[in-house]
């Protein structure tokens, strides 16, 4: 398990995490960012250039994304400029299945949602699209791009098995998940980038792990307030921690132990990503640009000694346009 290869949980628990800047950022780098278009202009930016489909697809991709995924929406602004559009498309995508499982009161309106998307998946390759706008988006990166349709519907049948609540039996089926989704839409990402490189998918395979991995902790206090829990049971079994434990919002050694353990493991896929940094070609650096806020998270929770419910955890990093700009300019991940 990660505890035994990081060191005793007791005490201190550093990660060991790389220091963020290493070379000195340009002088105008802040001036940079700003620049970068906001809320405001992306609602200015009216998709005159959306071409056949739905007017202003484009721009809707973007607000979902700027509304339910800052994060992302922020890393597809610095994408090259003619891979933008189609990053926002894949993105959004994503978002539009990840919804569906909190926006539904019974599984089987889960399961028409995914329907819905495989059959959109189907009729993409046949240039006959649904009217929705993130489907009109993903038809063009489809074309633009050549995408495998395989990648695609492994994402939307491993989010449909997902739409029961129960938590997950294992690490490695958290790790699988998070292979089959996140894993799938860097591969996808790498092609609207045209990068065709063993060692990128190997790095993107990690990353996908770590995404997965980091984004079930981000949302335990949410899931909590729902009274459900998602963590790897055979974790919280090795440390004697119940599901309640989570429920109540226990703060006690053993429940910090899993998340610890829990965090430690999507350190571990981004040091493992990270190897495969000078074998990497640059072209496939900005579909890795979240490991900046990946490294951000398991910083933050590393500071509150694994506090998983602790406030500081839910706050927006107003810094992270920065962070994700200078890392960009150093062309690392």
């Amino acid at each position: 398990m990660a505890t035994s290869m990081l060191g005793s949980v007791r005490g201190p628990r550093p990660f060991g995490l790389a220091n963020l800047f290493h070379r000195q950022p340009p002088r105008d780098a802040w001036e940079r960012v700003r620049r970068l278009p906001g809320p405001s202009a992306v609602r200015r930016s009216v998709a005159a250039a959306s071409g056949p489909g739905i007017p202003g697809s484009h721009l809707y991709c973007l607000e979902l994304l700027r509304k339910r995924d800052y994060e992302s929406y922020l890393c597809s602004l610095l994408f090259p400029a003619e891979c933008q559009r189609s990053a926002s498309a894949l993105r959004a995508f994503n978002v539009e299945l990840a919804q569906v499982k909190d926006s539904v009161s019974e599984k089987t309106i889960g399961l028409m949602r995914m329907q819905f998307w495989k059959k959109a998946v189907e009729d993409m390759y046949c240039d006959n699209p649904p009217h929705q706008p993130v489907a009109i988006e993903l038809w063009k990166a489809v074309k633009k791009h050549n995408l495998t349709k395989r990648w695609l519907m492994r994402i939307i049948d491993e989010r449909e098995k997902n739409l029961d609540d129960k938590a997950y039996r294992s690490m490695q089926e958290l790790e699988n998940y998070a292979e089959n989704t996140q894993g799938s839409l860097l591969y996808l990402t790498l092609e609207v980038l045209g990068v065709k490189d063993l060692h990128a998918d190997h790095a993107a395979s990690h990353i996908g792990k770590a995404q997965g991995i980091v984004t079930c902790l981000r949302a335990t206090p949410y899931h909590s307030s729902r009274r459900q829990v998602f963590l790897p049971m055979d974790v919280c079994v090795q440390h004697g921690v119940s599901q309640e434990d989570f429920l109540r919002r226990n703060q006690d050694k053993n429940v910090r132990d899993v998340v610890y353990d829990i965090a430690s493991q999507a350190h571990l896929h981004l040091k493992h990503a990270r190897s495969f940094h000078r074998s990497v070609p640059a072209e496939a650096f900005p579909a890795f640009l979240q490991t900046v806020s990946l490294e951000d998270y398991l910083k933050k929770i590393q500071r509150v000694d694994f506090d998983i419910f602790h406030p500081s955890l839910q706050q927006k990093n107003m810094l992270l346009p920065l962070s994700l700009y200078i890392q960009s300019w150093r062309k690392r991940y």
